[in-house]
C-alpha cells in the first residue's frame, strides 16, 4: 500500500516541532553574568607630571595636583554621561594616578607642623566634595564598572579620613582591639583604680 507525500510529511511534523521547540528553550537560557570590567590603571600623564615638579612650594604642588584630580573627575562624569565607559574608566584612572601621587607626596612631610596640617584640611575639603561625584557617576554606569568606580569611591573616603586624622593625630583616643576605649594614662592594676 503506497504511503502519500503528504502522510509522510505529517509523521515527520512532531518530530520538528520538538527540534525548533528544544533549540528554542535553549537560546532563551540565561547567559553567564558579564565579566566585570578590569580596574582603571593608576597613571599620571607625563604633561601632568611635569606641572607637578614645576610647582614651587608644597601649598602649590597641592593645589595644581587637586585642580588636575577635579579635571579628571569632570571628563570623567562628562564621558560617563555620553555613555563612553571604556574611556571614562581611563580617565578615572588618571584621577586615581593623581590622588596616590598627592597621599604619597603629604606622607613624605612632617605632619606636626602647622603647615602641613593646612594642606591636609585643603585636601580634606576637595576630597569631600569629590565623593558625591563619584556616587552619581556609580549610579549612571553599567553593572560591569560600577566595582570600579566603587572601589574608587571607597579609596577616596580612605584618603579623606587619612586627612582627617592628621588633625587629630596624638590627642584623640584609639580603641584598642577589644573595643574599649582607655586613656593613655590608665592603670590596669586594681590598686590604681581605687580611692584614698
Amino acid at each position: 500500500m503506497p504511503i502519500s507525500l503528504s502522510h509522510g510529511w505529517m509523521s515527520l511534523t512532531p518530530g520538528i516541532m520538538v527540534c525548533v521547540l528544544s533549540v528554542s528553550t535553549f537560546a532563551q537560557q540565561p547567559r553567564s553574568p558579564q565579566l566585570p570590567a578590569p580596574p582603571p590603571m593608576r597613571f599620571i600623564s607625563p604633561d601632568e607630571r611635569s606641572q607637578l615638579t614645576a610647582a614651587k612650594d608644597p601649598k602649590s604642588r597641592i593645589r595644581t595636583t587637586i585642580d588636575l584630580a577635579g579635571g579628571r573627575l569632570t571628563r570623567t562624569e562628562e564621558l560617563t554621561s555620553e555613555k563612553k565607559f571604556a574611556a571614562a574608566s581611563e580617565e578615572l584612572g588618571g584621577y586615581l594616578g593623581l590622588i596616590d601621587n598627592v597621599r604619597a607626596f603629604l606622607v613624605g612631610m612632617n605632619r606636626d607642623k602647622g603647615s602641613t596640617r593646612d594642606l591636609y584640611r585643603h585636601l580634606e575639603i576637595h576630597l569631600r566634595a569629590h565623593i558625591p561625584r563619584l556616587a552619581v557617576i556609580r549610579r549612571t554606569t553599567p553593572a560591569e564598572y560600577q566595582g570600579n568606580i566603587r572601589a574608587a569611591e571607597e579609596y577616596v573616603r580612605e584618603a579623606r579620613e587619612e586627612a582627617l586624622d592628621s588633625f587629630y593625630g596624638h590627642s584623640v583616643l584609639r580603641e584598642d582591639p577589644g573595643g574599649a576605649k582607655k586613656p593613655e594614662g590608665s592603670k590596669d592594676s586594681p590598686e590604681g583604680s581605687r580611692r584614698p
